[in-house]
């Protein structure tokens, strides 16, 4: 039987740990065949990013066109995003894409800025389901974003921006909050103590959109990416890759 063919538009990591890489291992862990545009280039580790080159807007035009005149993408994973030049490439050919997930990815777990707001709010109107963890919420929306009840207040409000459904994530008490249809969910989860979650959150976004690939609702994909995170960190949680934080196994 065919795959079902998903798409990420993301920067590569040369760790290895998130990016185009976590997200093409999180398409084959769940089936999915996964094809991919690189925005950027990133020279990093598990301490941190070293250096970004970014792909000019010409060129992710051209790999965005190659992928889609060819192939049924049935869904759209949109990550790290440098500039307003390569956003407004992937808005223009939203149209063409049934699905889109954006993480809107700005700084990375090391704490290295890898994008600013300027870059990533035109993408917000594109997004089916629009993932920010809590501090990008908050630079999303010029306010703190700390407790849960933040969480949801800035789920609704980015939901009415976006007109799709949002999903805040970052809670230390491992709740994540989905703002679906004028409806608030609270996902809960059991919070793992571990320091390898490098690319927790590219996991996440593009666990969603191999799962609306697949042919989930919103509710039900959010959930399925939330669990499949949960054990991904599970099971990398004893591993000792470089010195900072690890990455997830995506083959749990």
């Amino acid at each position: 039987m065919t795959p079902t063919v998903v798409l990420t538009v993301a920067g590569s990591d040369s760790g290895g740990g998130a990016g185009i890489q976590a997200d093409l291992k999180t398409f084959a862990a769940l089936g999915a065949y996964g094809v991919s545009v690189l925005t950027a280039i990133t020279a990093q580790n598990t301490r941190g990013v070293r250096a970004v080159h970014v792909v000019p807007a010409a060129m992710v035009a051209a790999q965005l066109d190659a992928v889609l005149d060819d192939m049924r993408v049935r869904a759209v994973k949109v990550g790290m995003v440098p500039d307003p030049d390569v956003a407004a490439v992937i808005a223009e050919r939203a149209h063409r894409m049934p699905v889109v997930v954006v993480d809107p990815v700005m700084v990375a777990t090391s704490g290295s800025r890898l994008a600013d707001v300027a870059a990533v709010r035109p993408l917000i109107a594109c997004a089916q389901v629009l993932t920010p963890n809590r501090h990008e919420a908050a630079a999303l929306l010029d306010r703190r974003v700390d407790t849960v009840d933040e969480m949801a207040a800035a789920a609704a409000a980015l939901a009415d921006a976006s007109g799709g459904a949002v999903v805040v994530t970052g809670s230390e008490l491992a709740v994540d909050v989905l703002h679906h249809r004028g409806e608030t969910l609270h996902l809960r989860g059991v919070p793992l103590d571990t320091a390898n979650n490098h690319g927790s959150g590219c996991t996440f976004s593009s666990a969603i959109a191999a799962r609306l690939a697949g042919g989930c609702g919103v509710p039900d994909a959010v959930l399925s990416a939330k669990q499949y995170v949960a054990r991904a960190l599970l099971g990398g949680s004893s591993w000792q890759i470089g010195g900072g934080p690890g990455p997830l196994n995506h083959f749990p």
